[in-house]
């Protein structure tokens, strides 16, 4: 329900068409990029004038800034669907999408931490056997919903010889310990950095070695620093989400 946004005057109350020049430059993509955008649905249609010319409104400029924010947190692809969906969603459910996107982010940065501790962990181990208490081992599926990936990625994982876990009872269940638990942690944060399988196997083989640790924590601080940019880039789309979820709803655009 995409409205023309209202701008008080001294003569009160009038409407504002913006032209797809007006657009591109308040919102920082080129003409033909709102067009673009336009036409994957990231902004509902303009309307158009008599002579066939697209006519804008202030909501889309907020639309467009909302997804450049949304894009960088989460995607191209993700943001184009969440977009959709906050146009036609309660303010409720809307804000409870968006504060979704804050959570997920801010889980992905503490286990990334988690990882650099595991890698820590690693360096500073020694020829002394580690003993573990019972309750420090995890279930595959403990594992599996503490890493937030399935079971199935974690014997994946086992095959590619990633993750070892221990094997016990007559039934041969998977148990990780301590040393395992830390192993899924780095890999979970090297495969959320977007290294492939190869590469990571590379990496994991070589936490023996000085240079190996070494770059592996590179690694997890570069994924930290991008965590950190897609959660700037979402703060900074904050004032057009709400914008996008209010006209939504039929209410004044947040300014």
């Amino acid at each position: 329900m995409w409205g023309w946004p209202v701008d008080e005057t001294a003569s009160g109350s009038r409407r504002v068409p913006l032209r797809t020049a007006d657009v591109s430059r308040e919102s920082g993509y080129s003409v033909q990029q709102v067009r673009d955008l336009e036409r994957l649905g990231v902004i509902p249609p303009a309307a158009r004038s008599s002579n066939g010319y697209r006519s804008y409104t202030s909501a889309h400029v907020h639309a467009l800034r909302a997804y450049r924010g949304l894009a960088g947190a989460v995607g191209p692809v993700a943001a184009r669907r969440m977009l959709a969906e906050l146009r036609t969603e309660t303010i409720a459910a809307a804000a409870s999408a968006i504060s979704t996107v804050h959570v997920r982010l801010a889980r992905e940065r503490d286990e990334a931490l988690r990882a650099q501790q595991a890698l820590d962990a690693i360096r500073g181990e020694t020829n002394t056997p580690e003993y573990e208490q019972e309750s420090d081992a995890m279930t595959i599926t403990q594992l599996a919903a503490a890493l937030d990936v399935r079971p199935s990625t974690l014997r994946f994982w086992e095959q590619e010889g990633l993750v070892s876990p221990d094997r016990v009872t007559s039934l041969r269940a998977r148990r990780y310990g301590l040393s395992a638990i830390r192993a899924a942690r780095i890999v979970a944060a090297l495969r959320g950095t977007g290294y492939g399988i190869p590469a990571v196997r590379g990496m994991m083989g070589s936490l023996n070695q000085l240079d190996g640790l070494e770059e592996t924590r590179r690694v997890l601080g570069r994924r930290l620093d991008q965590i950190a940019m897609r959660t700037v880039a979402l703060l900074r789309a904050g004032a057009d989400l709400a914008a996008v979820v209010t006209s939504a709803e039929g209410q004044p655009s947040v300014r």
